[in-house]
């Protein structure tokens, strides 16, 4: 009966033996889980690294440290750095170095870390080493400024091998070091941040941990052990959400940083090409009841940047018509208005969705793929999700490059105004002088404007000065510049115009500008006086040949002798055009 009570004594030691262990095992797994995914998160890494893990609890053993602080180490290895959940992510992810403020922010983890352990109960001595471990040796770290022998040994082990680690692993702004550099690093900062026996030790063995590290691992493997593809998949998918935040984040910083339409688009293809993979996009701008390319790149550049596309019609002009995405189309119908030789293309699938700003449909937004049925409903949730920042972001640029042309033209004629005009003259003297080609600059002032204005009043004086400014327009090469100075004064230059060039031009826009007069209310008039100058005969600078021709121009008006008026310094004799 003695021996027989005895067995089942033992028999139920060894069965709570086992419990105990199995409870064990159970919290260190879920511990691992749930490291699993926050470094998924954190770091979008599907492997959580095994070198922390492994080097605290050798450095534990060559310490002397009892089996409940070695699992307390264990613990702290894969904890330590929980309360980053605190930190705003856009600072975990910052490809740079951070501020003064954004530290300040980061070194509440250590704190929070250990708040939010404490509620666990550990039976063993986690909490302290993972408050401690940003402490330094000599008494500078955070968040108690403890030093020395007064810092907990788990936590002095913990941030030798923390930094370790840091220096070895590759981050967003660098690679990560050689091993041996990085231990180097580490024994330079000895008697400094670290306990100088814990990085003895560390120096001495850190190879062997780390084959130990690589080869076999700290888990153990278990009958219900998730298979590694549903892991992997479940991890991906965590980091895929962090990344997505991350990529929209950057997007909507980016999208305001520049009012640059060009810049705007170029930056938004290359973060929409992380988020949503394609091989040709295409950005769409309404104007009236057309789509045109404002942006292409990618697959069949040349044909899409040709296109312009009727709202209601092609991929695009549906969703611009219906304001509603379309997911997988079909890519040809964007080429049933194509003009071009060919309307063969190598896309097969596109999604498109509509961009919708404050003043209504700004455009379509359209990625296309060579792949069939290539994009996923999960995609289009993030084209959606952007779109009303890319919609206000080009609505912004748009208008900013309307204020730009405005500032630059006159309203009442759309011509060049004469900011404008100062800086064309500039860049067309430096060319003539670079060229040693002839530059011609041709002043009008209108007579008789004045007296339309006094009689018939400013609305027919306006309609004669637009007059003027179409026949100016139509009447010279495509590459002459034609300017309003102000008032009734306009400016024309004329690149590589010989003398006689300029003198008959000039007889062609004076009766040109007699012409546009009949237009105008019975009894008035309007004719023109004009004077010419000559790169380099009568200036080699902007502003000598704008005072050369103006003074040209004013001798004829008053009616004075006027030599040289169209032949630079040869005589033609005439008398006042008008």
């Amino acid at each position: 009966m003695i021996c027989y009570s005895y067995r089942l004594y033992l028999d139920r030691l060894e069965q709570e033996r086992q419990s105990a262990d199995e409870v064990t095992a159970l919290h260190m797994r879920t511990i691992q889980a749930l490291v699993r995914a926050i470094e998924a998160k954190d770091h979008g890494s599907l492997d959580p690294s095994k070198r922390v893990e492994t080097y605290v609890v050798e450095l534990g053993r060559k310490l002397g440290m009892t089996p409940a602080e070695r699992e307390a180490l264990r613990a702290a290895a894969l904890l330590y750095d929980i309360g980053k959940l605190a930190v705003p992510e856009h600072i975990l992810s910052k490809p740079g170095t951070v501020t003064v403020e954004e530290f300040e922010r980061i070194k509440v983890h250590a704190a929070v870390g250990a708040e939010i352990l404490e509620r666990v109960q550990f039976p063993y001595p986690v909490v302290p080493i993972v408050r401690a471990h940003h402490e330094r040796w000599d008494g500078t770290g955070y968040p108690s400024g403890l030093a020395g022998e007064a810092i907990p040994m788990g936590a002095r082990v913990l941030a030798a091998v923390d930094c370790l680690n840091a220096l070895a692993c590759d981050r967003r702004h660098r690679k990560g070091l050689p091993l041996e550099e990085a231990v180097k690093i580490v024994r330079s900062q000895s008697g400094k941040a670290f306990d100088p026996k814990v990085v003895e030790l560390l120096a001495s063995h850190y190879a062997e941990w780390e084959q130990q590290a690589q080869t076999a691992g700290l888990e153990q493997p278990s009958q219900t052990q998730v298979p590694e593809k549903t892991q992997t998949d479940v991890l991906g998918s965590i980091a895929a959400a962090r990344q997505e935040v991350q990529a929209l984040f950057e997007i909507s910083q980016e999208l305001g940083s520049s009012l640059s339409l060009d810049e705007t688009l170029s930056v938004l293809a290359v973060r929409l090409g992380k988020l949503v993979p394609h091989h040709a996009a295409a950005i769409w701008v309404r104007k009236e009841n057309v789509l045109v390319p404002e942006y292409v790149n990618g697959e069949d550049y040349r044909l899409l940047a040709s296109l312009e596309i009727p709202v209601g019609t092609g991929l695009s002009g549906a969703v611009a018509e219906t304001r509603k995405p379309v997911l997988n189309g079909d890519a040809s119908a964007e080429l049933v208005h194509s003009t071009g030789p060919s309307k063969l293309t190598v896309l097969c699938s596109a999604v498109s969705v509509p961009l919708e700003g404050s003043g209504g449909l700004i455009g379509v937004l359209t990625l296309y793929h060579s792949v069939p049925e290539a994009f996923t409903k999960d995609q289009l949730r993030i084209l959606l999700a952007t779109s009303g920042k890319i919609a206000n972001a080009i609505e912004n640029a748009l208008r900013f490059r309307q204020a730009e042309s405005s500032a630059a033209k006159d309203y009442l004629t759309n011509l060049p105004n004469a900011r404008s005009l100062f800086l064309q003259l500039d860049a067309e003297t430096a060319r003539a002088r670079r060229s040693n080609q002839p530059l011609a600059v041709v002043v009008m002032d209108l007579d008789g404007f004045k007296g339309i204005n006094d009689r018939y009043g400013h609305l027919e004086g306006n309609k004669a000065l637009s007059a003027v400014a179409s026949v100016l327009k139509a009447a010279c090469r495509e590459y002459d510049y034609v300017a309003r100075m102000g008032g009734d004064e306009f400016v024309v230059l004329l690149p590589g115009a010989k003398p006689e060039d300029a003198a008959g031009k000039a007889t062609l826009l004076q009766a040109l500008i007699a012409d546009a007069a009949k237009t105008l209310p019975a009894g008035a008039s309007l004719s023109a006086s004009i004077g010419i100058a000559h790169f380099p005969v009568d200036g080699s600078e902007s502003e000598e040949l704008l005072a050369a021709a103006d003074q040209q121009m004013y001798r004829q008006k008053t009616g004075r002798r006027t030599p040289a008026l169209f032949a630079g310094t040869a005589d033609w004799n005439t008398a006042t055009i008008q």
